[in-house]
């Protein structure tokens, strides 16, 4: 397949998507910078963790995406007394038969939306990997798989907030995007206030399958990036390692304690295609890689205590990423 028949599949499969943003857009005002990155995740079979103060609609926007695709949803609230066993499921004891049964947890399930994940403790947290990573469950010696497509979207409230644990960083690479949702402006609290306080009910149409979903990460893999666009997206993440190398970056080398790692070079390119899919593009170009990078690259640099008492943050880093490299 040529570029040309692949921008037209693309341009007429993206109509999907934007089907589901006109039913989500019912419910959600503002907020397109979530819907989009959520939808990239989808497309790109990549874990989101959303991050923002509490009542911004993190709950709300995941749980209308869930509800336009006809698939299964589960939502679990984390809490400090949570156990592993209440999100995979454990063996329960049949007194008839004398046998133990597996009882799934809500984790089997194609739409998860761990709320508030980081007010549970590292054990629950860590959890999560297997199904996360693998896309199976263990329960006692066997192993589950879990439904296609299998989505995890996390909720968490910033770590200043009280009564919050910092998730693993083991945990945190995990997902492919981090998303950092921001208060809206004021036009648009305006219609929230004359959409949500009269409190009528907003009915969603269920527009798309699981399978259409599969069959659209398919396109997606089909996208082209040219050489060019790799070696950007190879120069970015090896900036965060060896900001030496790079004449221009060399003071970051004392901000940045650890750099990304190779899961952020496959994400990025990911994430990237996905976003051309979105734009109705069969190709990937920098500004794909613009749009998407710092999503996939803030929670992957661990910046030094110099940095920290410098006030210096990770979007700092990667902002200086985009404005020194050079662009092809």
């Amino acid at each position: 397949m040529n570029i040309d028949e692949l921008n037209l599949r693309i341009r007429e499969k993206s109509g999907i998507i934007e089907n589901v943003q006109t039913e989500v857009r019912k419910v959600i005002i503002g907020q397109d910078y979530m819907i989009r990155r959520i939808l990239v995740g989808l497309l790109a079979n990549g874990h989101l963790l959303l991050e923002g103060v509490p009542g911004l609609a993190k709950t709300l926007a995941v749980n209308t995406i869930a509800n336009t695709f006809n698939a299964t949803f589960k939502r679990i609230q984390f809490t400090p007394d949570l156990l592993p066993a209440d999100l995979t499921g454990t063996l329960i004891y049949n007194q008839k038969t004398s046998e133990f049964y597996p009882k799934k947890g809500p984790i089997f399930a194609n739409f998860i939306l761990a709320d508030e994940i980081n007010r549970a403790p590292a054990k629950v947290q860590s959890a999560l990997l297997e199904s996360m990573q693998e896309r199976t469950v263990t329960i006692s010696d066997t192993t589950y798989e879990l439904p296609k497509p299998f989505l995890v979207m996390a909720t968490q409230n910033p770590l200043e907030q009280e009564g919050t644990y910092p998730l693993p960083e083991a945990q945190v690479d995990r997902f492919m995007l981090k998303l950092i949702v921001k208060y809206p402006n004021r036009a648009e609290e305006k219609l929230i206030m004359e959409r949500m306080v009269p409190d009528k009910e907003i009915t969603i149409n269920k527009v798309v399958t699981p399978e259409e979903i599969i069959e659209l990460r398919e396109d997606v893999k089909q996208i082209y990036i040219e050489e060019k666009v790799k070696d950007y997206i190879l120069d970015l993440v090896f900036a965060t390692r060896e900001p030496e190398n790079y004449s221009s970056l060399k003071d970051l080398k004392n901000l940045i304690e650890c750099g990304a790692s190779p899961r952020a070079t496959i994400y990025l390119a990911q994430a990237a295609k996905a976003n051309a899919f979105l734009e109705g593009r069969g190709y990937v170009t920098p500004d794909d890689i613009k749009t998407i990078g710092k999503d996939v690259l803030r929670h992957r640099i661990i910046l030094t205590y110099e940095a920290e008492a410098e006030q210096i943050t990770q979007d700092n880093i990667v902002d200086r990423l985009f404005d020194e490299i050079e662009v092809p």
